[in-house]
């Protein structure tokens, strides 16, 4: 293709772009699923880790519990062309990209892959500001179903304005992509990206810890229970296709079972995409069941698109409620303290009204069967208190179902 023919395309496309751009509907319907690349293997990625990461995410029952997205994070890329046009790094992707892309939809997933709003990446490789409907018709072009788009090295750009821009992009390249907004949280974009993006990050990155900060300079990384701490009076913003995004997950990167059974739990407890980070080829069989469990997985998945609340603490204890379809409701008793919890929860003496919609459970006038979702196990109703005990850095999370 020649220059001219390039400057044609592109004149083309933003001709059309502000008549007809916006994002893709009908996507993240309910918060999106997968795995990316970054939380445990950072820059030390290539196309063999990918293709077995996706064929791991089939053969360990992942894809058939709803994870669909194998996503390549930074330091894939490689040089610019003489036309502007970003190529994958040869050495670490010998058979390219649009190769791989057709590999991880063979096994019957969809591709996600990474970019950045500035000049450079986070890693330092070619971001794609002033490249963005280049970047767009390339990613269409190698069949990629999602990006990630990241905010290093911005400058003063304008976040709403970029974001907007990679959109219309995307848009007009005639690919439906999931566009997943990381600018991690320094704008709002609750407040203004439901147009925009499929998810948005709330905050600064994960760390695999439960509650703690890893300070790198001028800027932090969080534990897991920080960044939940952090998502205080934003469910009001994400619904069926806008969801809010609490970072990818840390279960199997290094904390205790209990510590990923929790974190996964409230992931789901907030209609938060359900993204692993762990390596997927050297995976626990704790950590396989928790990644896999259907019940809890379908507390997120809920139709309802509703993120849930925190009821209740009280001496390190959390009780969150979820409002979920058919008015059922998801119950998490969160111990965030070291030693033992006991649980005597009389329903009748609750009333449990939403603070941000229009849902309410009244256990005086509706009784409600249980389900534990981690034992699997159906209990008695709402009739009688629940007792239980929770152990420290762990949850006990219920199903109720309308009798």
């Amino acid at each position: 293709m020649t220059l001219k023919q390039i400057f044609l395309i592109l004149i083309t496309i933003i001709g059309s772009h502000l008549t007809n751009a916006q994002k893709f509907d009908n996507l993240a319907q309910t918060p999106p699923m997968g795995w990316n690349s970054w939380n445990k293997f950072a820059c030390d990625i290539n196309e063999e880790l990918i293709k077995e990461a996706a064929d791991e995410m089939v053969s360990s029952g992942m894809k058939d519990a709803g994870y669909e997205y194998i996503v390549i994070d930074d330091c894939w890329h490689g040089e610019r062309d003489e036309n502007g046009f970003i190529r994958a790094d040869k050495e670490k992707f010998p058979s390219g990209m649009k190769a791989l892309v057709d590999y991880v939809h063979s096994k019957g997933l969809k591709f996600g892959i990474y970019s950045d709003a500035g000049t450079e990446t986070c890693g330092g490789k070619p971001g794609s500001r002033g490249h963005e409907y280049q970047d767009a018709i390339t990613y269409a072009r190698w069949g990629v179903d999602y990006l990630k788009y990241d905010w290093c090295n911005t400058g003063k750009q304008n976040a709403e304005a970029s974001y907007t821009t990679m959109r219309d992009a995307l848009y007009d390249a005639g690919r439906p992509v999931l566009f997943a907004i990381c600018e991690w949280g320094d704008n709002q974009p609750w407040e203004w990206a439901e147009d925009i993006g499929h998810l948005w990050r709330t905050t600064g990155d994960i760390y695999p810890c439960w509650d703690c900060e890893e300070d790198h300079g001028d800027w932090s990384s969080w534990g897991v229970f920080r960044i939940l701490d952090m998502q205080d009076g934003l469910r009001k913003y994400a619904g069926p296709g806008h969801w809010n995004d609490p970072d990818m997950m840390e279960v199997g990167n290094g904390m205790s079972v209990s510590e990923d059974r929790a974190h996964f739990t409230m992931w789901a407890m907030l209609a938060a995409p359900l993204i692993a980070g762990n390596d997927l080829g050297n995976m626990s069989e704790e950590t396989v069941n928790i990644l896999t469990n259907k019940e809890v997985i379908a507390i997120d998945q809920d139709t309802l698109g509703v993120q849930g609340f925190k009821y209740s603490s009280e001496d390190g204890l959390e009780t969150w409620f979820k409002p979920l379809a058919g008015g059922n409701w998801a119950v998490t008793f969160l111990n965030r303290a070291d030693t033992d919890h006991e649980i005597i929860f009389n329903w009748k003496d609750h009333e449990i009204k939403d603070p941000d919609f229009d849902y309410a459970a009244n256990f005086k006038d509706v009784t409600y069967y249980i389900r534990d979702l981690w034992k699997h196990k159906n209990l008695k109703t709402t009739e009688k208190s629940f007792k239980s005990i929770v152990p420290p850095h762990d949850v006990i999370t219920l199903k109720l179902s309308r009798k």
